[in-house]
């Protein structure tokens, strides 16, 4: 196995995962490069895996179905159908004039054992979407589960076997501690999807290796709502996705810009929705907070708030939320400032800040201000309007007039940018992010600079070459 440099701060290793690594190094040395055919046939175990074994917990069934089910059969099935066209080398030019008669290729290659850290909040889309990409790219891969996703671990774990050797995939629960000595194994590639402060931890122990990651982290994701569109439409769609898995999203809209004078008829809409769409709070159709500590958290982000001095709109304020079963009333706050907790951390549940601008350039300066965000979402008819905060305000992703959606697009890429992440996967570009595009040069018949560029330089070899440079310019 490789053998990481050195550490003042050795973390260990449990055997369980040195035990795996070794398994998987020696497997995939053993066969680096597996056929077609035999991609296919890990995609289509993958898919098995998944139809036969589900767990559902206190969160909606429908979006779990939505979310998890349907994205991932979505995602292997693009694999699948695209795998032989990206697996085919691809053709580069060369230069005839330099190296008649040979060729450039870039082939793309297994990396060999990939690690996968995954979050709690959509443990199914976050591991098996990334392992359709990893094994299309013909790897072997270990993925740490999150700790708030114990039963599932325990279920993938148990039957994970039935579908694939360990030496191909094996999967792993957290807890005691155990994240750091998972991020420092020597892994060929990395990806962890997560906070951004425990994103800062994994790359540091992954630089130990010089193993290269990808992080999918978060921010502060912004929904700008131009003067031309319908405030009722805004609230119909933002609604939506800011109730979906509670707010538990990293793409959700984390807080938004509203035209001046327009905050009375955006909350009218909202109260109506709400009281339309979750008619009993307690009901299955809305989903709980994962767990105490995040519910807490939230109690204490709003009672800041409304210490200091912001408005808070209650829009399950008829209903009774169960708090043990961690069903979270949402809420819109009106009036946030910057001192505030809502407006300085990633909100990670159903509470939507309100902010008001006046002008385009004021939406633009602060959010470029601050972390470049995950996502950003214009709402406009406006074509110039659109393209102006595409244009001027840079983030991992967007969705235009929609919120979200843009991330179960199996063709676009999927990843952040500055502190909310680095990477992309998904599509094409997931089977690029977890292959070698190995460059590879094969010389023709006979070789020219073999034949003509050798020392003495001055004369012939000199001659050609300045030809050449008078010929490039």
């Amino acid at each position: 196995m490789n053998v990481s440099v050195a550490n003042p701060h050795p973390i260990a290793i449990p055997a369980e995962f040195q035990s795996c690594f070794d398994r998987q190094r020696a497997a995939y040395l053993a066969e680096p490069e597996p056929s077609y055919d035999q991609r296919i046939a890990d995609l289509k175990a993958l898919v098995q895996l998944l139809k036969d074994n589900a767990d559902y917990g206190n969160r909606s069934e429908f979006e779990t179905l939505f979310a998890e089910y349907f994205v991932v059969l979505e995602t292997i099935a693009d694999a699948t159908k695209n795998l032989k066209k990206w697996m085919k080398p691809q053709r580069r030019h060369v230069d005839v004039m330099t190296y008649p008669l040979a060729r450039n290729r870039v082939i793309p290659q297994p990396l060999g054992v990939v690690g996968v850290i995954v979050p709690w909040n959509f443990p199914l889309n976050l591991s098996f979407c990334p392992l359709a990409a990893i094994l299309a790219a013909g790897n072997r891969a270990m993925v740490k589960m999150s700790e708030n996703s114990k039963a599932l671990a325990e279920v993938l774990m148990r039957v994970s076997s039935k579908y694939f050797p360990a030496e191909k995939l094996a999967f792993f629960e957290d807890g005691g501690g155990r994240g750091p000595a998972f991020s420092s194994l020597p892994f060929d590639h990395l990806l962890f999807t997560g906070s951004g402060a425990t994103g800062r931890s994994v790359m540091a122990n992954a630089a130990r290796n010089l193993t290269p990651v990808t992080l999918e982290l978060g921010g502060k994701a912004p929904a700008i709502i131009g003067p031309d569109f319908p405030i009722k439409a805004a609230a119909e769609r933002i609604l939506w996705v800011k109730m979906f898995n509670a707010g538990q999203i990293c793409t959700n809209v984390d807080y938004m810009f509203l035209p001046k004078g327009s905050e009375g008829e955006f909350v009218r809409h909202c109260r109506r929705l709400f009281a339309e769409r979750f008619p009993d709070i307690n009901g299955q159709d809305y989903t709980s907070i994962i767990d105490e500590r995040a519910f807490t958290r939230l109690q204490a982000t709003l009672e800041d708030a409304r210490s200091k001095g912001a408005v808070l709109i209650n829009l399950a304020e008829k209903q009774d939320p169960d708090a043990k079963r961690r069903k979270f009333p949402p809420h819109l706050v009106l009036n946030p400032t910057e001192d505030m907790i809502v407006m300085q951390r990633e909100i990670f549940g159903p509470i939507l800040p309100i902010k008001t601008y006046a002008d385009r350039q004021e939406v633009a300066d602060y959010i470029n201000g601050r972390d470049r965000p995950l996502a950003i979402y214009p709402f406009t008819h406006d074509a110039e309007l659109r393209d102006f905060y595409i244009s001027r305000v840079m983030s991992g992703g967007v969705s235009v007039n929609e919120a979200l959606l843009h991330v179960g697009q199996h063709d676009l890429p999927f990843g952040g940018v500055g502190a909310s992440g680095m990477g992309h996967y998904h599509a094409r570009e997931g089977f690029n992010t977890f292959s070698k595009l190995r460059p590879v040069f094969y010389q023709g018949p006979f070789s020219p600079i073999q034949m003509l560029f050798q020392p003495p330089y001055a004369g012939l070899p000199m001659k050609l070459l300045n030809l050449l440079v008078k010929l490039k310019t």
